[in-house]
């Protein structure tokens, strides 16, 4: 919520010509016709019609000064329910007038500035607003383009009771809404790969840093003795303490390709815009089952603020990741890179547990870097896009997982479960598929074991 009062701010400099530029086209042309009456009676020597064309003339300055002058104190503020909304959904925005003046208002035009994808610009016409009185006014917005769209600042019209003059007043304060990707729900299915999620039966690993817990130590005051390692003592002759295990969270990186040479087309429907929320609906699903998960680009960058781990899923600080990432992926653009290599960069430090990637164009050497990925992980899915199946009619395009392209070939010998992803193509079918292929390869001993993700 932002609040910020109006009265003579830094826009009222300028004194008369300030509030002369307040006219409207009523009070111009009383102006005028004051004018020509007033030259008109002096030619001709009428004194009543001077009479007329001075009153005429004075009526506009009048309202033009007086509402000038007026120092209406009124505090605005304004609400987004929600702040953040998924692209195709609508929020809405409250707003608040609080006349917070021992006077009451005259009438009050209320405009809000809003970008145009949103929608049309918001106006309000507020009656006559009592001391210490409020007017409560809400709108809609709307945008089928994920990003981060500014809201405001308020603009307050005065005007007079004749309506012969209109002043603007504006408020400093804005509020952002953020539109992120849309997001489908994905059925649990069992993806190659070593990250196993978070639970019993998992894998292990220390409870504490350091090099005296890699081997079992002694006994130290204060140690819990329920960790004397007796089979030990016993051999050593005084007490050994065993070192303590804890569940080892698993890991699973997102990577998305932005190149822009990999992705043909603009808008809500196209392939890139498939892709960002294919991630994020991916990013969802795995922090949801206990995953550390992590989102990377070709570029190699990630979110701000992310662990080298990750961000820790089934945990209370998963919303706040996910909020996180979300507003990421709600900026992200396409980028100017030609290849892959950063990202692999920052995978071949090790194991990377699941490797997800949501991939456009491919060319045999990109293919072949993801290969080497391949290697970094203990399971990889690739959903490959093709650019050219997206800007064209979806009428004889291969279905999901069909055989046809190099890439698709060339990831699937290098260990990747590949599905190609067509337009029309559901996320949740194209996840189905890469466990159907999955199972194939561990029925004929390809490729054997699975985890529930």
């Amino acid at each position: 919520m932002t609040q910020a009062s109006t009265g003579h701010t830094a826009e009222d400099r300028g004194g008369l010509r300030t509030a002369l530029a307040g006219l409207t086209t009523r009070g111009r042309s009383f102006l005028a016709a004051g004018v020509a009456a007033m030259i008109c009676a002096y030619v001709l020597g009428q004194s009543d019609l001077l009479r007329v064309g001075l009153l005429l003339a004075v009526l506009p300055l009048v309202c033009a000064a007086v509402l000038y002058r007026t120092r209406y104190r009124v505090a605005g503020s304004r609400r987004l329910s929600p702040g953040r909304v998924p692209a195709g959904s609508e929020a809405r925005v409250h707003l608040r007038m609080d006349n917070i003046s021992r006077l009451p208002t005259g009438l009050l035009m209320l405009q809000d500035k809003v970008p145009y994808v949103l929608g049309p610009r918001p106006r309000f016409v507020l009656d006559r607003v009592e001391a210490g009185g409020r007017r409560e006014v809400s709108y809609r917005v709307r945008s089928d383009l994920r990003g981060r769209y500014p809201l405001g600042p308020l603009q307050l019209r005065l005007t007079d009771p004749f309506g012969m003059c209109e002043l603007t007043r504006s408020f400093s304060a804005y509020d952002t809404l953020t539109v992120i990707p849309r997001v489908e729900a994905l059925p649990p299915v069992r993806l190659t790969g070593e990250a196993k999620g978070y639970g019993d039966g998992r894998q292990r690993s220390l409870a504490l840093a350091g090099e005296d817990d890699i081997i079992p130590r002694g006994y130290r005051y204060g140690d819990d003795l329920r960790r004397v390692h007796w089979r030990l003592t016993a051999r050593y002759g005084e007490l050994m303490v065993r070192r303590e295990e804890q569940p080892q969270r698993s890991r699973c990186t997102v990577l998305l390709d932005t190149r822009g040479i990999a992705f043909q087309g603009a808008g809500p429907d196209s392939a890139f815009e498939w892709a960002v929320s294919g991630t994020a609906s991916t990013l969802l699903h795995m922090l949801e089952r206990g995953f550390s998960v992590r989102l990377l680009t070709d570029t190699g960058s990630s979110v701000p603020g992310e662990g080298s781990d990750g961000f820790a899923g089934a945990s209370q600080e998963s919303a706040d990741a996910a909020g996180m990432m979300m507003d990421t992926l709600a900026v992200v653009d396409h980028s100017n890179g030609t290849g892959l290599s950063r990202a692999y960069e920052v995978l071949r430090g090790g194991n990377e547990g699941l490797l997800i990637a949501f991939l456009g164009d491919l060319d045999e050497e990109q293919a072949t870097v993801l290969g080497k990925m391949r290697q970094r992980s203990g399971g990889a899915v690739a959903f490959l896009l093709d650019s050219d199946s997206w800007v064209r009619e979806p009428t004889d395009v291969p279905g999901p997982g069909e055989e046809g392209t190099d890439p698709l070939r060339m990831l699937r010998e290098a260990g990747w479960t590949a599905v190609a992803a067509p337009r029309g193509a559901t996320l949740a079918g194209l996840w189905r598929e890469a466990d159907r292929q999955r199972t194939h390869l561990a029925s004929t001993g390809t490729n054997a074991g699975g985890e529930g993700v």
